[in-house]
Order: C-alpha cells, then structure tokens, then sequence
C-alpha cells in the first residue's frame, strides 16, 4: 500500500517514514484514533516501508518482489490479530489465523471500514469479536520463529481494545521484551479500553478526524462525484472516510438506524398518557432486540450521535451540525429544541448505561424498554434557567 493512497495525515506519514529511514524503529506503537480516519492503511503501509526496506518517504523504491507481496497483504513476516468470533466455519476456539481469507477481502474492499463491517463480512454480527488468549498463544507461536526474508518481523493487531484480560496479561511480556527485529502495531479506537501495562510500553500516535477537503477531494477522485454531491458527503461524513464510502453506496446501517430511531422519538413523545404508546415502545424494543448485540450497540451509538446533533441544533451551533435526516416528514429543527441542557446529560448516561448493560450479555429487550420508558421522562423535560 502506498503512502500516497492514504488520505490525509500527512505529518503522521512523515513522522514515520522519518523515523524508518533513521533507523528509529520502536518495538511498540499504538495507532489511536476514530472510525474512517485511516490508522489501518497506514499501519499496513509503515509494515511494508519496514520490511521492503523503503526510503525517501513511500513504498515504490526498495525490494520490487517485496512490494508486490503487499498488494496481496501475503508477506510471510506481516501478520495479523483482529476480533473474531465462533461461526459456521469455525466453532470452537477461533482465532485470526482462521480467518485470513475474509480479513484480505475486507481490506480490499474496505480499507477503511469498521468493526460492524467485518462481522457482517463473516456474518457473525449478531455476535460479539474478540481477541483471545487463543489468539495470544498464535501470536507468541508465530513470532517465535525466524523471519522468513531474514529482516524484521511485523504484528498489527487491530481493535486492539478487544483484547480481554487473559490475552493482555499473556501478551504483556512479549510486548515489553519482544524477539529481535520484531514490531508491535497495536490499532484502536478508544484507547482508555485498553489496560494501562500495555499502554505504557507503547509509543502512541493519535490520529484526528480527516478534514472535509480531504474526504470530498477522494470522493472526487475514487468515487467520480461531482464537487457539489462529494461537498455534501464530506460534510455529512464527519470525517470518517468509511462512513463516506457507505453514504454513496446507499449501505450505511445509519439508513436503517434513522428509521428505528424517528419511529422510537415518536413513540416516546406520544407515552405519556397513552397507553397504546406504551404498547409501541414495548413492540418496538422487542424488535431491536433480534437483531444482533453489535447491531445493537452501533444504534446506541447513532441515538447519542443524534441527540448531540440536535443540542448542537438548538444552541444554534450550525457549523458543528452535520447529521441531514433522510426521512421527509422529520424535521432536525422541530426535534432540536426538546434536547437541552436539562436533559442531555441524562439522555447520554442512560444510553451509555445500555451500551455497557448489552455488551454485558444483558437482556437486550429488558434493557431497551427500561432505556424507552426512561426517555419518555426526559424528553418531556424543561429547560432549567440559569439564574
């Protein structure tokens, strides 16, 4: 992969490729940063600067036979660690290995995408991923070894969040005094998720959002939009790349998301005293709780999206709003002004408090119906005045 294709980041790739050239190679990085903003590509793009011995800043000028392993991600001294799940394919003890078929097909496909999108590609979305200590046992196997060309050996585990603790503890040594000529990539989003020994033995580089040129000018030039179509994307895409991909292709779970959640609003607004309402709420909680737990979550995480949006909306804070509802009878200005500062903050805990619940294996259509009777209250709630 070349450092030319990944969008943005500039001073990230020239931090890296600066430090390869220099012989300064830490043993352990963590990438940290947002859905969509690229620390995958450019992992996989520093991995291969590495071991095709690169220079001069990208990909093109060392070892030819090397980088053309790259474009088949089939270097044998790269490797992977990622979530997964028991499927049809694999029952017990899954680990990436397993896996690797479907993982180079996503990063064709989806360089960018996301953790929902990996579980939909192994069709394991109704399930939770994780990293295990199956997976750690694979990895400190296969780092054990010589590297196959003679150089440095590459690990990139990403979501790297979703290591539980048997995997961390197993790994922290490897980490910390890993083999010769052996690096760490570890990639996440939330790096708080991610127990303080392993961090602390990580040189972390924080990745922002890509500005909304940078996605509408790739738009532009992969997606052939014209300017007005790819202006409206990237503003609506709030810096993530992947979302951008899915808003064109008419494939973002948002689609689905806003329809849940308009239908979910309504409801609640029209509970109070009603008990035909109620019945609704209840109907309505019943049906997401079929769909899969990461499906869940992904919808919670839309509803804070979306109510951040709308306080946004009434604090009159146009440049930060960029959610345009597709639904024509729903208007973000008339739900806007029922989200305020009287109520954000319990809104956000309460769904917060759901996140964790059905992460946890809770009942999902407990969880939910306690979480739609809650906001009945709240979105009936004043505006406190400041005195």
């Amino acid at each position: 992969m070349l450092f030319s294709e990944i969008l943005g980041q500039e001073h990230i790739k020239k931090h890296l490729t600066q430090s390869a050239d220099n012989g300064r190679l830490p043993h352990a990085q963590l990438f940290v940063g947002p859905e969509g903003c690229g620390t995958l590509p450019m992992a996989i793009a520093y991995a291969q600067y590495i071991l095709c011995n690169n220079s001069h800043g990208e990909n093109n000028s060392g070892n030819a036979a090397c980088n053309l392993k790259f474009e088949h991600l089939s270097h044998p001294d790269l490797h992977f660690a990622f979530p997964v799940t028991s499927s049809d394919k694999v029952k017990k003890h899954p680990v990436s290995a397993h896996y690797l078929e479907e993982w180079r097909q996503l990063l064709k496909e989806q360089p960018y995408g996301n953790l929902f999108d990996w579980y939909r590609m192994l069709g394991v979305d109704n399930k939770q991923g994780l990293i295990s200590v199956d997976e750690a046992q694979d990895i400190v196997k296969s780092l054990s070894l010589k590297a196959y060309e003679g150089g440095f050996k590459v690990m990139i585990i990403w979501m790297a969040e979703k290591m539980n603790a048997a995997c961390a503890n197993k790994l922290l040594k490897l980490i910390e005094e890993p083999p010769n000529k052996t690096i760490f990539i570890l990639i996440a989003e939330d790096e708080e998720q991610i127990i303080n020994t392993i961090r602390s033995r990580c040189q972390v580089l924080h990745f922002p959002p890509l500005a909304e040129d940078i996605i509408k000018n790739a738009l532009m030039k992969n997606k052939h939009l014209n300017e007005v179509e790819a202006t409206k994307i990237a503003h609506q895409s709030n810096g993530n790349y992947n979302k951008a991909c899915d808003l064109i292709n008419k494939s973002s779970e948002d689609l689905q998301f806003e329809t849940w959640f308009i239908f979910w609003i309504r409801s609640a607004f029209k509970a109070k005293g009603n008990k035909a309402a109620i019945h609704d709420l209840i109907s309505w909680s019943e049906d997401i709780a079929k769909s899969g737990r990461e499906t869940q979550k992904q919808f919670l995480h839309f509803c804070l999206d979306f109510f951040r949006q709308a306080m946004l909306l009434n604090y009159k804070a146009h440049d930060l709003v960029y959610y345009e509802p597709e639904t024509d009878s729903f208007e973000l200005e008339k739900f806007a002004p029922f989200v305020h500062g009287g109520n954000i903050m319990e809104i956000s805990n309460e769904l917060q408090d759901a996140m964790y619940h059905i992460e946890r294996n809770g009942n999902a259509k407990i969880i939910l119906t306690d979480l739609s009777i809650k906001l009945t209250r709240l979105l009936h709630k004043k505006e406190t005045s400041v005195q």
